[in-house]
């Protein structure tokens, strides 16, 4: 018999639950940027409070202000060597694994903390599980303020669309690295590996939104609360998501 639709704070949680338990004590986290990871700090914190210990390495200022107010300790990226775990987000995911990030607006922290972690877990609903990448959202691409006009139109050259993503005030958005985001309306990719290559080849270009061949498992929660995990054997060590 198939359970009654839970709303989406409640489904957040019941995920949020599930990830938690991939932390072990004394482990060195990647803490991921967004809804459904402020979801997995709150419930680490929660576990905190009662006796987990383990160190977080947060992914934006936002992260870290967050699981600091739970009693979350942090360490710095420049801080470990690496990381035993990333728990993140995510905005797409393909059959592989695959993914968009960047909606946050964190991309290029997330994408450090995943790279250097054993194992790189990413949690979310699964509406965010796609067929091919590009079908649901544009895709971030993390660029320098100088000469953004050009960026964005050797953007254009590899046909894709890019917009400036501006604030509430109608300024540019800024990371926490200081940098400008270009949202490209891209399609369906055919060939996602080959689109991330030639996007980082750019001058201008500081980092793109594809998490390509990272995450080793993926953890997602239905309208019901039902979990799905999918697993992919990736080698064990860094690797940069292009």
């Amino acid at each position: 018999m198939i359970s009654a639709m839970m709303e989406l704070s409640d489904r957040l949680k019941t995920l949020a639950r599930a990830a938690a338990d991939e932390v072990e004590p004394d482990m060195v986290v990647g803490l991921g940027s967004g809804s459904t990871s402020d979801a997995v700090v709150r419930e680490l914190g929660r576990r905190v409070g009662e006796g987990l210990r383990f160190t977080g390495v947060a992914t934006s200022e936002r992260t870290a202000a967050l699981a600091s107010s739970f009693g979350i300790p942090l360490r710095t990226m420049d801080d470990v060597e690496t990381l035993d775990l990333c728990l993140d987000g995510a905005d797409e995911i393909d059959p592989a694994l695959n993914l968009i990030k960047g909606r946050g607006g964190a991309l290029l922290w997330e994408k450090v903390v995943a790279a250097r972690a054993r194992r790189f877990v990413v949690v979310a609903a699964s509406a965010k599980l796609v067929p091919q990448l590009g079908v649901r959202m544009p895709l971030p691409v993390e660029v320098i303020p100088f000469g953004w006009h050009h960026t964005a139109t050797a953007l254009s050259a590899l046909a894709i669309a890019p917009v400036l993503r501006r604030g509430e005030a109608g300024t540019p958005f800024l990371t926490d690295g200081g940098h400008y985001i270009l949202d490209c309306i891209t399609g369906p990719m055919a060939d996602c590996v080959d689109l991330a290559t030639r996007i980082k080849a750019l001058t201008g270009v500081v980092d793109h939104g594809l998490f390509i061949g990272m995450a080793n498992r993926s953890m997602t929660v239905d309208q019901h609360g039902e979990i799905t995990t999918i697993d992919c054997r990736r080698n064990s060590g860094a690797t940069n998501g292009d």
